[in-house]
């Protein structure tokens, strides 16, 4: 599989083939409960899997999502491995395969469920009962994995999400109605919205790109009415698939090849570039930080560890013996990794 660990003071990640998901002990790696559902057959990239989402938690329920040509299946269970509900959510149009994991706010499981042919939408559903609550029609002609973030404007929550087509979408998910739109990527080539925006004080910085072509990364001011502007973009070294990672002022693109940008984030200045020494293959999942360090593993299994700072220093790398696409997790004191066969906690020192 190629989801990240969801910790919550236990680890939960779905397995290919046999749909499972599975919760583990944070401290010893043992299983407290797994589960079965019927996963129907899945086709896509050959880097994609029905492992690829990562579940939604909270402090009442888990949530997963995983999606075959003829269902997209959105399932909740409590803390203690009880299936709360099952919802089918349609078919998926999409030749990469499903890969959209769900976001968790308040009693809302929302969903960028974008989709070839102008066949997908973005929808919210029931926490309690996996109703649908509303749905936004999309008309992308891209599959798109994205997942959305929330921001505080006028003293609502507001959704953000970044599509190749539609760009940078504000949604109210009081209600689902569109605040505002704006689209800002290159609409002469074929583009694909892979890693997820990120919301830093009155900026959502999203990216935007497609394999050899050139890769956007854009940062968006929202004003207190949810309306959208652009404040600066990056047209070089953005990365396709990690997402960007906000460090207190400094905005760090970690790009597919291991080669990271230091930007500032207000200006979209450069700071520093460098390559990350050791990297075995590319870097598919996104990184994340403690505040001190940044760290991003590569599909060779190598977790790679910087120095959050003002130049690219390396502390070195955990090699895990197995392939990688995930995001490491932070929980339990431990850097949680999820490689093709097994869930390894690291220590820190």
């Amino acid at each position: 599989g190629k989801t990240a660990a969801s910790p919550d003071g236990e680890a939960t990640a779905p397995t290919a083939q046999r749909w499972m998901p599975l919760c583990l002990d944070t401290k010893d790696g043992s299983l407290i409960w797994k589960a079965e559902l019927s996963g129907g057959d899945f086709s896509g990239h050959r880097f994609n899997s029905p492992a690829s989402t990562t579940p939604a938690v909270d402090g009442k329920r888990v949530v997963f999502t995983w999606g075959t040509a003829e269902r997209l299946t959105m399932a909740a269970f409590d803390h203690a491995g009880k299936q709360l509900w099952v919802s089918d959510l349609g078919p998926v149009s999409g030749g990469h395969g499903f890969g959209a994991s769900p976001l968790l706010l308040g009693d809302l499981v929302i969903l960028n469920n974008d989709q070839e042919n102008e066949k997908g939408n973005l929808l919210a559903v029931d926490a309690n009962t996996g109703a649908v609550k509303w749905t936004v029609p999309r008309h992308s002609k891209r599959i798109s994995y994205s997942v959305p973030c929330v921001v505080k404007r006028g003293g609502r929550d507001l959704l953000v999400f970044t599509n190749w087509q539609h760009g940078f979408t504000v949604i109210d998910p009081a209600d689902g109605s569109v605040v505002s739109e704006k689209s800002v990527f290159n609409l002469q080539t074929n583009e694909r919205a892979i890693s997820s925006p990120v919301a830093w004080r009155d900026l959502v910085i999203g990216t935007c790109g497609f394999t050899a072509n050139p890769k956007h990364c854009v940062a968006m001011r929202i004003d207190d009415a949810g309306q959208l502007s652009e404040a600066w973009r990056v047209d070089r070294n953005a990365p396709h698939i990690p997402s960007v990672l906000v460090v207190g002022d400094q905005c760090y693109l970690w790009d597919d090849a291991g080669i990271v940008t230091c930007l500032d984030a207000a200006s979209g200045k450069e700071l520093w570039k460098g390559r990350v020494p050791g990297v075995e293959g590319p870097c598919m999942g996104s990184p994340v930080s403690d505040g001190k360090s940044i760290f991003c593993a590569d599909e060779s299994g190598n977790v790679h560890a910087i120095a959050v700072g003002d130049s690219l220093r390396s502390l070195g790398k955990n090699a895990l013996g197995d392939l990688c696409r995930s995001t490491p997790a932070f929980g339990d004191g431990a850097l949680f990794v999820r490689t093709f066969h097994r869930i390894v906690a690291v220590e820190g020192r």
